[in-house]
């Protein structure tokens, strides 16, 4: 079995009502919830579109359904490795500009220390705050949107490099149009929770 992660948009001031401490356990209780309708016998998952929970939860979050990636982290890991091995073949303001979006999210950078989650909202003991991945507070979701609506007119620079340099037999991320979608996805999650003033919560259970 394989990492997986679920990518929610989420009320940052819903989650702030109780401790530090108690926010993650909240956010869990209101996704596993049964009246959520996320569980069970239901309707197929749509993907490229979202999910949202019925039950006391259902105002505060929503789940994002990734394309092609099954709820695997695997597509998300080898978009940042294939970003990493063709960096140097990008324009310098697509590859500063995609250094940041990606080093936000879901790569680990260069040194291989990137942060994916901010300092200080969720309670930092491991045992409380496992299979955290990703937390963005809207804050930062806006500085993510800003970089991405500079970059996204300028991500088809990139298929050439695609092209010249054909990435080794493994992984998930073969292609242009495969990166392109993934980033795309996270943009399209980035913007909701911008347009409504929330957070990005990446949780791998």
């Amino acid at each position: 079995m394989g990492l997986d992660i679920t990518v929610m948009i989420v009320d940052w001031s819903w989650l702030g009502e109780v401790p530090s401490r108690e926010r993650l356990k909240r956010l869990r209780d209101a996704w596993y919830c049964d009246e959520s309708g996320l569980w069970g016998h239901r309707a197929a998952v749509v993907e490229g579109d979202w999910e949202w929970p019925r039950g006391p939860g259902g105002g505060f979050f929503a789940i994002y359904e990734f394309r092609r990636t099954c709820g695997s982290f695997k597509a998300h890991f080898w978009a940042g490795e294939r970003w990493e091995s063709l960096r140097d073949h990008a324009d310098p303001l697509v590859r500063t500009r995609l250094d940041t979006f990606l080093t936000g999210l879901i790569w680990d950078g260069l040194d291989g220390e990137a942060q994916h989650s901010d300092p200080g909202f969720f309670c930092d003991d491991p045992k409380v705050s496992y299979g955290l991945m990703v937390a963005r507070s809207p804050g930062s979701v806006r500085e993510l949107v800003a970089t991405w609506e500079e970059v996204r007119p300028r991500l088809c620079e990139l298929r050439g490099a695609f092209i010249e340099h054909p990435a080794v037999p493994k992984g998930w991320i073969h292609d242009f149009d495969g990166f392109n979608d993934l980033l795309e996805d996270w943009g399209r999650v980035l913007t909701e929770a911008a347009r409504r003033g929330w957070g990005v919560v990446g949780l791998s259970e």
